[in-house]
């Protein structure tokens, strides 16, 4: 899987659109990071820029956007109606895929680290990399803005986790941070009464409502208010928890719509908001018309929403992600307002690289591996033939429904949903492999004219060539777990489609044993032998037991043919 971190650095500057420029060209000339947005608001004097990348070119590309906004904005003139104490205000890091809210909070800190070092910046930790629970609150931390910031470190309160303790005037002090993913998300309401879109926004959102006596009408904002004997407002929490939502009305569309946050959508899920607002709209007399997302959104939301109404429908859920995404699309009306095209929604699909060897045709592909060329090559075809055994399990997964499957409904479900992240995964390795391959080319082509040329080379060499052995095992012990759950299948799958449970499975050994010969064939190019026998190993176990578990799959297949 392919590892992806969204970084949101805020920006002390929305009028002057060269420097925000200058500072997205610096993002993007680190290989590997891409800027998707840079929202610039001229009352705020505030620019938030979005961009994605690997782990490690996210975590140069904040670097260098930061020290370019130190050359280029200063605090000592600033003005703007938005919260801020620094000329680089907040930087968070967000895990997309791939990676761990603990990989990113790794980053914040590693960047915030350096920021202090090379650049001489005061930098808070906040949200999930805090130092302590009151750092967390950005609030706290931000306290006094920009303007507090000579008080602040003369009376040596709030010391900075990284950088010194002293008043930088141009620059302030920023602060940086791991946290989730926000997805901005609007529903859309069959009236023109903000009041109406307001009032569900207070029942799900996960502030509430103040709580007030019994009303005639359906509308809850109706009756007197409750209050303690303290004489304080009662409040009751909202449905949702990482929630938060208004009501407004939107003069373009000519309807009322529910505008949401949500902080945490693991936690808080799309569609759980979307089924709700549904029942709440309709004890109102109102109708949902459909829904948008506000900018872009990680691929395992959609594809879990997806998963969601085909349950909801009692089918087999093994399908395709784009499939999924889709259905995800339909049903949550994402297309009432506006275009949702996959490829500029869903960050994955915006990040993806083009002329992939997975995005030509068959015929191109088999001429491709045809050529004088080294690669693609043996990898990139087990890669394949895995995947192709993984799309056949799925597939019957995705046959088997009804009521003769009904007993079976969540086993079937959870094999064709494994069965499809396989597929995904071989799929993907079908350039990674090649992509490994070409690094021991690369790692060849190093100088080796001096004695540390020569060091270095060397090392690059066994490292670039431990990648291509990895690869071709990842692929091998996929491709064994397809042939489990192609065990899985034979026993209770549609009996008309047995023959694919089998080819499914034939073509995951093949996979797998084209794997451990790609990764037999390097092994001789390491020096370390205690790898190399570890690698054999497992090979030799990853055969034996790939070879005896196809067996009883085909025995299982021939006796329902």
């Amino acid at each position: 899987m392919k590892k992806i971190v969204e970084c949101v650095p805020n920006f002390s500057e929305g009028k002057d659109k060269s420097i925000i420029d200058q500072i997205v060209a610096e993002i993007e000339s680190v290989e590997g990071s891409k800027v998707v947005d840079a929202d610039m608001g001229a009352d705020t004097n505030r620019t938030v820029v979005t961009f994605f990348g690997s782990p490690e070119s996210v975590a140069e590309s904040a670097f260098l956007a930061v020290k370019k906004a130190s050359e280029l904005i200063d605090m000592t003139q600033h003005k703007g109606a938005h919260p801020r104490f620094g000329a680089t205000d907040v930087c968070p890091f967000i895990p997309v895929s791939g990676v761990t809210m603990q990989d990113c909070v790794v980053i914040s800190k590693k960047v915030g680290e350096r920021i202090g070092k090379e650049l001489g910046f005061p930098v808070y930790l906040y949200e999930e990399s805090a130092s302590d629970s009151k750092r967390k609150n950005l609030s706290f931390v931000r306290a006094g803005e920009y303007e507090g910031l000579k008080s602040r470190f003369k009376d040596k309160k709030l010391k900075p986790d990284y950088g010194p303790a002293k008043f930088v005037p141009k620059f302030g002090a920023m602060a940086t941070s791991a946290r989730e993913f926000l997805i901005a998300y609007n529903i859309n309401l069959n009236t023109k009464e903000k009041k109406y879109a307001f009032d569900i926004a207070l029942d799900i959102r996960e502030k509430g409502r103040v709580k007030r006596t019994k009303s005639p009408t359906q509308f809850k904002r109706d009756g007197e208010i409750f209050k303690d004997k303290n004489g304080n407002k009662v409040t009751l929490p909202g449905k949702f928890t990482h929630c938060k939502a208004i009501g407004w009305f939107i003069d373009e569309y000519g309807q009322a719509q529910i505008s949401i946050n949500l902080t945490n959508y693991k936690i808080t899920p799309v569609h759980e908001v979307f089924d709700e607002v549904c029942k709440l709209a309709a004890d109102r007399g109102l109708r949902v018309t459909g829904s948008e997302i506000v900018g872009i959104m990680p691929k395992a939301s959609m594809v879990e929403a997806g998963e969601h109404y085909l349950k909801k429908q009692l089918k087999p859920t093994g399908l395709p992600e784009r499939e999924l995404i889709e259905l995800a699309v339909s049903s949550m009306g994402m297309r009432d307002l506006s275009e949702f095209v996959i490829e500029d929604k869903v960050v994955e699909y915006v990040l993806r690289d083009k002329c992939q060897l997975v995005d030509m045709t068959l015929r191109d592909f088999t001429d491709e591996v045809q050529t004088d060329s080294v690669a693609p090559g043996g990898g990139s075809v087990a890669a394949l033939g895995g995947s192709q055994g993984a799309a056949l399990v799925a597939m019957v997964s995705n046959l088997s429904w009804g009521k003769d499957f009904l007993k079976d409904y969540k086993k079937i479900c959870k094999v064709g949903e494994e069965a499809e992240a396989l597929k995904a995964a071989l799929v993907y390795n079908v350039d990674a492999d090649t992509q490994a391959f070409n690094g021991v080319l690369d790692a060849n082509k190093l100088p080796k004219g001096t004695k540390d040329e020569i060091k270095i080379r060397d090392k690059a060499i066994q490292n670039a060539f431990k990648e291509a052995i990895n690869m071709p095992l990842d692929t091998a012990q996929k491709c064994y777990e397809v042939i489990i759950l192609a065990d899985k299948m034979a026993d209770m799958g549609l009996e008309a489609s047995i023959s694919d449970v089998g080819v499914g499975a034939l073509m995951a050994n093949a996979g797998m044993h084209g794997a451990i010969l790609n990764v037999k064939i390097n092994l001789p190019s390491i020096t370390d032998k205690k790898y190399n026998d570890k690698m054999l190993k497992e090979c030799k176990k990853l055969a034996k037991d790939g070879d005896e578990l196809l067996a009883k799959v085909m025995k299982k297949v021939d006796k329902k043919l």
